[in-house]
Formats: structure tokens, C-alpha cells, sequence
């Protein structure tokens, strides 16, 4: 940055910032020898030294107008780009199929970048209509999910949806009626 006109007026001198830079490379070093002392140490030099790159940073990023050469031109690398983000796939009931008595266990095919699955059950009525949906539960660990506290000679429908981190939830599946025991 130094000299850049696209950079005139740093909020920061450039000669502090080299320091605090030498100083936590030192603190690095002093910290191999291990101890509570050169650890806090270390760690006040590194917030120094964050303290200053922020301010520096953040004066780079309004004076560069985002044109990328730039705001290379300052030293700085251009944050990294996030991925796009797609929907999950509405998940598929590979299967429901008796476990002990008041259980029913649900199988789902795996959807990508599901982190877990969410399952949900409806008594049916007369004439095969569902009663209010229930949650029966959060599964992280598998695609093979026990719903429990169900009444026997009970038909049910369920309904799986997947939960995706920062891609959030599917839809919820096709309903799959099947009949406790």
C-alpha cells in the first residue's frame, strides 16, 4: 500500500502494522516453549495486530470501488466467493416396516447434503384421511428412523423431510401409510 494511489490516506501507519507484525511472529516463537504467561502473550499481540489489519482492511474495501486489480493492488486478498446454494431433494420412503409392538421403523433413501431427517405421522381416519400431523422426531445418525408410542392396529402415513444446514429443510415427502402391530 505503501505509495498507492488508490490508497492516499491510510487510517493506519504502515510502520505500526510491521511491528505488531514482528512482535507476534516473536510472541509465536516465545510460545514454543510453552506456558500460560506466553500464551497470553501471543494472543495480545495477535489482537493488536487484528485490531490494525480491520482498520486497514475496511478502508481498502471502500476504496477500491470493487474493482478486483484494485483492491489486489493493496496487498489484501478478495474474500472468497460463497457457493451457490441449491434446494434439497423432497426425500423418497424407501420402506416402513414393523419394529416391536407401538414401533414403526421409517427408511429413507439418503438425499445430499442432508445433515438429518425430520419424520412426521398422522393417524388415519375413515376413509383414509390423515388426522393432525404429529412430529415423531429428528434423526441425525441414520437414514433408518423408529417412531415409537404408536397404537397398535393403528394404519399411519408419514412424511420425511430433510434438514440441510445452511440449505435449510426439503419438502416433506409423498405420504407412505403402513400399520402398527
Amino acid at each position: 500500500m505503501t505509495r498507492n494511489k488508490a490508497y492516499p490516506t491510510p487510517p493506519v501507519d504502515l510502520a505500526p502494522v510491521q511491528t505488531a507484525l514482528t512482535d507476534f511472529i516473536a510472541a509465536i516463537a516465545a510460545q514454543t516453549q510453552g506456558g500460560t504467561t506466553a500464551t497470553a502473550e501471543k494472543d495480545k499481540k495477535r489482537q493488536a495486530l487484528v485490531k490494525l489489519l480491520r482498520k486497514l482492511a475496511a478502508y481498502v474495501q471502500a476504496s477500491c470501488d470493487d474493482d478486483l486489480p484494485t483492491l489486489l493492488a493493496s496487498g489484501f486478498q478478495a474474500p472468497a466467493g460463497r457457493r451457490a446454494q441449491s434446494p434439497l431433494t423432497k426425500p423418497v420412503i424407501a420402506s416402513v416396516d414393523n419394529g416391536h409392538t407401538t414401533q414403526l421403523l421409517v427408511k429413507v433413501n439418503k438425499i445430499a447434503n442432508a445433515k438429518s431427517y425430520e419424520v412426521r405421522s398422522a393417524a388415519l381416519g375413515t376413509g383414509g384421511t390423515p388426522g393432525p400431523w404429529q412430529s415423531a422426531g429428528s434423526f441425525t445418525n441414520s437414514r433408518s428412523m423408529t417412531v415409537t408410542g404408536l397404537t397398535p392396529a393403528t394404519t399411519y402415513a408419514f412424511q420425511v423431510r430433510a434438514v440441510g444446514g445452511s440449505t435449510g429443510y426439503s419438502d416433506w415427502s409423498d405420504p407412505v401409510s403402513h400399520m402398527c402391530m
